[in-house]
C-alpha cells in the first residue's frame, strides 16, 4: 500500500502539477491566439460593413426631415460687458462736381416760381458736315420769379426740385425788349 500510496501521491501532485503547468499553457495560448481570432473577427465585420456601405446608397442631406439632420451647435459669442456708443463721423466736405450751365430764352413764366427756358443747340453732322439747329425746353426753378418770357437767361444744373425741374435759374444776362 505504501507503494500505491506512493504512486498515487505522486501521481496526483504530478497530475496537480501537470494540469497546473497545461493549465498555465493552455491559458497563455488562448490568450494569444484570441486576440487575434477578436480581431479577425471585427476586422471582417468592418470590412462587410465597409462594403455594405459602399453598396448602399447615401442619402440626401436636403431630402432629410428637419429632426433627422445634423445638428451644428453655434459657438457661443462672448457679450462685451458694456455697450459701445454708435457715433457718427461727419461726412467729410467733398467739391461738388462741375455743374452744367447752359444759355436759353425763357419761353414761359406762367408757372410760380418755375421758368421754361429753350436752350437753342448748333452743331455739325459729324459725316455730313451739314450745320444742324436743335433745340430743348427745360424747366428751371426761379425764386423770386424775377425771369420774364423773351428773356436770355443762364441756367444751373442741381438736384430733382419737382418731377420736371432739374435746373435752377442763376442769372439774367439780357433782359426782353
Amino acid at each position: 500500500m505504501t507503494d500505491e500510496t506512493t504512486e498515487t501521491e505522486d501521481e496526483t501532485p504530478v497530475e496537480a502539477t501537470e494540469p497546473t503547468a497545461e493549465a498555465e499553457a493552455a491559458a497563455a495560448e488562448p490568450a494569444t491566439d484570441e486576440p487575434p481570432a477578436a480581431e479577425a473577427e471585427t476586422a471582417a465585420p468592418s470590412a462587410e460593413t465597409e462594403h455594405a456601405v459602399v453598396s448602399e446608397p447615401k442619402k440626401k442631406r436636403k431630402r432629410l426631415p428637419r429632426s433627422e439632420r445634423r445638428q451644428r451647435s453655434k459657438p457661443k459669442r462672448e457679450k462685451p460687458a458694456e455697450r459701445k456708443p454708435i457715433v457718427r463721423l461727419p461726412n467729410p466736405e467733398r467739391p461738388r462736381g462741375r455743374r452744367q450751365e447752359r444759355q436759353g430764352t425763357v419761353v414761359s413764366a406762367a408757372a410760380d416760381k418755375t421758368i421754361v427756358v429753350r436752350v437753342d443747340v448748333v452743331k455739325l453732322h459729324p459725316v455730313y458736315k451739314k450745320v444742324i439747329r436743335r433745340s430743348t425746353k427745360l424747366h428751371a426753378h426761379d425764386e423770386r420769379n424775377e425771369a420774364k418770357v423773351g428773356d436770355v437767361v443762364r441756367i444751373v444744373e442741381t438736384r430733382p426740385l419737382s418731377k420736371l425741374k432739374r435746373w435752377r435759374l442763376r442769372e439774367i444776362v439780357e433782359e426782353a425788349k
